[in-house]
């Protein structure tokens, strides 16, 4: 049995398609990302498999049971971190973790014990009785975890688990995560816009995009389906002819251009640089620097979709303001 199986999973809102027809399996144990920019439909597709939102159209089940029939027996199974802090600052952080453990009927013996547990995994005891308002952020997300932790599920959905956080915090979080997926085998799907932490993380990824997956693999495979090595050139003005130019070269394997920038991959990418600034002087086009490096999951978005995910996050949320605009103009 699949931890998730969904098969063209659709959500729309209005005329406005979130999800996409979506079809994808999350082995049992497995630590599954949801790669994409903000507005993606990452947190959508969250919020179906764990019954907060309503199936347009498809079918999902999360650990055999299916999320439209069988919503009660879905919930029982699952933890979720949600991407927003949904924690009582009033509260310390224990009495938050039995606030949580008395929704889901846990005696008060069993909710001591696994307290005390997920407190000791998270790193949280000494801070059991502190108020959680005197939390940093770092903390504050743990806590959640190990909140989402407390039913003991089989499926735990982070969304956006160190959104916000420094990167020296998000780091430790990630620790935590693969941790919790490799010592308490807990199937974890988790959404992320950070290119570092899927590619740390998850055993495999799919990258969303406009509510499609228009790939899916495991990080290493998807980079290496590039192949080679990849040039970034920074140009000092956007440049088509220059782009021409280098992709009739024989060496260019494939070759994207984003305003002022142009990333191409070839093997042995520092034998060509030469050749690329020579032809870049003929030219007359100017370049302001060149990055040689392995292929990266940012270059894997940018062949896919022609842009980087910042600017799809850019145009995301222009987009979002644009839809904003108009229903408060027909108000």
């Amino acid at each position: 049995m699949k931890a998730i199986n969904t098969t063209n999973l659709t959500r729309k809102f209005g005329n406005f398609t979130a999800v996409d027809k979506i079809s994808f399996q999350v082995k049992q144990g497995e630590l599954f990302g949801l790669l994409g920019p903000n507005g993606a439909g990452k947190t959508t597709i969250i919020n179906m498999l764990s019954t907060l939102l309503k199936i347009t159209s498809g079918q999902a089940q999360v650990n055999g049971f299916d999320v439209q029939t069988q919503k009660n027996k879905v919930r029982e199974s699952i933890g979720i971190v949600f991407q927003e802090p949904a924690l009582d600052g009033r509260l310390t952080g224990k009495e938050n973790l039995d606030f949580h453990a008395r929704m889901y009927g846990i005696n008060k013996e069993e909710r001591r014990k696994r307290i005390k547990k997920v407190l000791k995994l998270v790193k949280l005891t000494d801070k059991a009785d502190e108020l959680v308002d005197n939390y940093s952020g770092g903390m504050k997300r743990r806590l959640e975890i190990a909140r989402g932790l407390i039913q003991k599920p089989k499926v735990l959905f982070l969304d956006e688990p160190t959104l916000g956080l420094d990167a020296q915090t998000r780091r430790s979080i990630w620790e935590y995560i693969k941790k919790l997926n490799q010592k308490n085998k807990v199937t974890i799907i988790l959404t992320t816009h950070y290119m570092e932490e899927a590619d740390f993380l998850c055993n495999r990824i799919a990258i969303i995009d406009h509510g499609k997956i228009i790939a899916l693999d495991k990080p290493s495979n998807l980079k290496n389906f590039l192949g080679g090595d990849a040039i970034t050139l920074e140009l000092k003005k956007p440049s088509n002819k220059l782009k021409q130019q280098l992709e009739q070269k024989k060496w260019v394997k494939s070759i994207k251009q984003h305003n002022s920038k142009i990333t191409l991959t070839t093997e042995n990418g520092e034998k060509h640089i030469p050749e690329i600034i020579r032809t870049a002087e003929k030219q007359k086009t100017q370049i302001t620097s060149v990055n040689l490096r392995k292929p990266s999951l940012e270059d894997v978005f940018l062949h896919f979709t022609g842009k980087t995910i910042r600017s799809q996050e850019a145009g995301q949320t222009e987009k979002m303001k644009r839809m904003r605009m108009r229903r408060v103009g027909h108000g």
